[in-house]
């Protein structure tokens, strides 16, 4: 082919790119507003205000005799109100990878057991998530923690198994803080540096009864956690480790967490990506 038809050829597929870009994957909404249809339910053991278990047996799957997970209306709008009464898990039966989940979350008045007694208020969002039911603590299957707490929204926890490399700096003691001039530092449970990285910053949060938007964007072994348009975190070679042996944890389910705090979420929708926003990645 002569050098002249090349050039065209290229020039006309660069063109048709650039007036008709690959289309942008659309929402997928993933709570439908009326019932908890695509998600599974996890409680386990009950527990009193010091944390402590009558018993070791689960609640169960799909088993909520105390309406720990239902549907309402909150400012008018439908809303997941999750009790925080028992702990475990709202699940979703579909498994994602590579994408961006964004929904929004407030807290409630009301706290159980262990969390009345500190006064603090706490959930997560768990991503990538794999394997046995309740396999953290009996309450939640391996994953990555988005950390939900007031105060500490964005940080980061290692779930049964869940690890991850993190840049960070470290001060207060034996903290590590995300900073995307820090050290890479890999979390796991069992190493010197544990599970647990907290976020940079002081946070984005809202105050008690204002809603907050969270947003995940996952590709590839990278995750980044953003908190009311801050980035808080961005993780790096997320894995799972099994006897210290580590594999990727790229795709999994989303789970949100009933963990002693009452919580509302709504407007929660996944949109596929082909990649990581890149000035995210500077933030």
């Amino acid at each position: 082919m002569k050098p002249t038809y090349v050039f065209l050829l290229l020039a006309c597929s660069l063109f048709f790119c650039f007036v008709n870009p690959a289309p942008k994957s659309k929402w997928q909404v993933i709570f439908n507003g009326k019932n908890l249809k695509g998600w599974d339910t996890y409680l386990g053991r009950e527990t009193d205000e010091n944390g402590r278990a009558a018993n070791n047996t689960p609640v169960g799957f799909n088993i909520d005799p105390r309406g720990v997970y239902t549907v309402v209306k909150e400012d008018g709008k439908p809303a997941i109100r999750i009790s925080g009464e028992t702990w475990g898990a709202l699940i979703t039966k579909q498994q994602f990878q590579n994408y961006h989940l964004r929904l929004q979350f407030k807290w409630g008045k009301v706290l159980w057991g262990q969390k009345k007694k500190a006064n603090v208020r706490g959930s997560g969002v768990l991503y990538h998530s794999v394997g046995a039911l309740g396999a953290d603590a009996g309450f939640w299957m391996r994953s990555q923690e988005f950390q939900v707490e007031e105060g500490r929204c964005g940080d980061y926890w290692g779930c049964a198994g869940g690890s991850a490399e993190i840049p960070v700096v470290k001060k207060d003691g034996n903290n590590y803080f995300y900073s995307p001039q820090g050290n890479m530092t890999a979390f796991s449970d069992g190493n010197a540096q544990g599970r647990h990285c907290k976020k940079q910053g002081t946070g984005n949060e809202k105050p008690v009864g204002e809603w907050n938007t969270l947003d995940l964007y996952c590709h590839g072994d990278t995750s980044i956690h953003v908190v009311n348009g801050k980035v808080a975190m961005v993780l790096y070679h997320n894995s799972q480790s099994d006897k210290g042996e580590f594999t990727p944890l790229i795709k999994g389910k989303i789970q949100l967490e009933s963990e002693g705090a009452e919580l509302f979420y709504r407007e929660i929708m996944v949109q596929g990506i082909e990649g990581l926003p890149a000035a995210l990645l500077k933030e």
